[in-house]
C-alpha cells in the first residue's frame, strides 16, 4: 500500500483524512496549521486535523509557513508516493509539489474552475447556485488551478446552508478521492486542464459580506443569511444595536414598506421587507452581546421590535 502524506486543517479535512486510513492507506505524517486561540478566552486549540491524527497516533507537523521551513525537509524526507491536501490553507512549494512519484492533490469544495479559494462553499449559496460540488486536482504553485482528475456533484436544496452543505462535501470529497486514488495508482488519470477564461473566485468571507443590505432582493438575503450559516453569520442593525440573523424563511407574501421596515412582529417571526418587495420571517436571531435564540423565544417577553419600524446598517 502507498505511503501518504496528508496536508488539511479544518473539519472539513476530518472525513477525508478518516477515509485514507480506514482503506488501509499509510499516512507518514499529517500537516496541519499551527494551534490558534479559540472563543472568549483565546485558549490555544488545535486544529480538527491535528485532533484527529493524535487520536490516529500519526506523526503530527505544524509550520507556521511552509516554505523555507524544518517540516518542509522533513516531508521531503519522507519520499511520499502522494500527497493528498484537503483545505490545508497554504499554497504548496514546487520543491514539495515535485517530490512524490504520484503527484500532490487536492480535495476541492466546488466544481472548478468555479470559486477557486477559501469560501467556495459560502460562496455558492450566497450565489443562489443549485449545484456544486468536489474537483479533485493536481497541485501546482497557483491558487486552485491544477488539472482535474475526477469531480462530482452535489445538489443545494432550498433548506442547506454552509453548515448542511460543508458536511455532504466533506463526506463527498472522501468517498471521491478513495476512487481517485486507484487511477492514479493504476496510470489510468486522465487530468483535464482547467479553463482560467471560465474561473471565479470565491476568497475568504469579509466583514463587509456579513452585513445585510435590505435593498436587496428576498431571494438574495435569505441566501446570504443561509451561505453565512452557521459561520460566520449575517448581521443588522435596529436601533443602533448590532442583531446577527442566524435564519429566515421566504414568504409568498409581497409588502409595499421601505427596505428593512419590519411588516409585522408574529408570534415566532419578525417579518421584514426587501428591497424587492419581498418578505422574509426572522426566524433565529442572536442580539448583540446575548445568547443565540429563536425568534419566538425572543419575541415571548420584552422587546424593542415594532411594525413600521426599520433594520439599517451600521453606515
Amino acid at each position: 500500500m502507498m505511503n501518504i502524506v496528508f496536508m488539511g486543517t479544518p473539519d472539513f479535512s476530518v472525513p477525508v483524512l478518516k477515509g485514507l486510513l480506514e482503506e488501509g492507506y499509510t499516512i507518514e505524517a499529517v500537516v496541519t496549521q499551527p494551534d490558534r486561540p479559540k472563543g472568549r478566552k483565546k485558549i490555544l486549540a488545535p486544529p480538527p486535523v491535528k485532533e484527529e491524527a493524535v487520536k490516529q497516533g500519526l506523526k503530527v507537523l505544524q509550520p507556521e509557513k511552509l516554505k523555507g521551513s524544518p517540516e518542509l525537509k522533513e516531508i521531503i524526507s519522507l519520499q511520499p508516493d502522494l500527497i493528498v491536501t484537503a483545505a490545508y490553507g497554504q499554497i504548496l512549494p514546487k520543491e514539495l509539489l515535485d517530490t512524490p512519484a504520484l503527484g500532490a492533490v487536492n480535495v476541492h469544495a466546488s466544481l472548478l474552475p468555479k470559486y477557486r479559494g477559501g469560501a467556495p462553499i459560502h460562496q455558492a449559496i450566497i450565489d443562489g447556485e443549485e449545484k456544486t460540488g468536489i474537483t479533485i486536482m493536481y497541485m501546482v504553485p497557483k491558487l486552485d488551478a491544477g488539472d482535474i482528475l475526477t469531480q462530482v456533484e452535489v445538489a443545494i436544496q432550498e433548506e442547506d446552508t454552509t453548515g448542511t452543505m460543508h458536511d455532504k462535501l466533506s463526506e463527498a470529497g472522501a468517498r471521491l478521492l478513495l476512487e481517485t486514488i486507484p487511477l492514479l495508482e493504476a496510470g489510468k488519470a486522465a487530468p483535464q486542464k482547467q479553463n482560467d477564461a471560465e474561473a471565479t473566485f470565491a476568497s475568504n468571507i469579509t466583514r463587509d459580506q456579513e452585513q445585510i443590505n435590505w435593498n436587496r432582493s428576498a431571494r438574495e438575503i435569505h441566501d446570504q443569511v443561509r451561505g453565512l450559516f452557521p459561520w460566520p453569520v449575517a448581521y443588522t442593525v435596529y436601533e443602533d444595536k448590532l442583531y446577527k440573523i442566524r435564519k429566515t424563511v421566504r414568504l409568498d407574501e409581497k409588502h409595499s414598506g421601505q427596505p428593512g421596515e419590519i411588516a409585522a412582529v408574529k408570534e415566532d417571526a419578525i417579518w421584514i421587507s426587501a428591497g424587492d418587495g419581498g418578505l422574509l420571517a426572522v426566524t433565529e436571531l442572536q442580539p448583540s452581546g446575548k445568547k443565540k435564540m429563536a425568534a419566538e423565544e425572543l419575541l415571548r417577553g420584552k422587546h424593542p421590535f415594532a411594525e413600521g419600524k426599520r433594520f439599517t446598517s451600521e453606515d
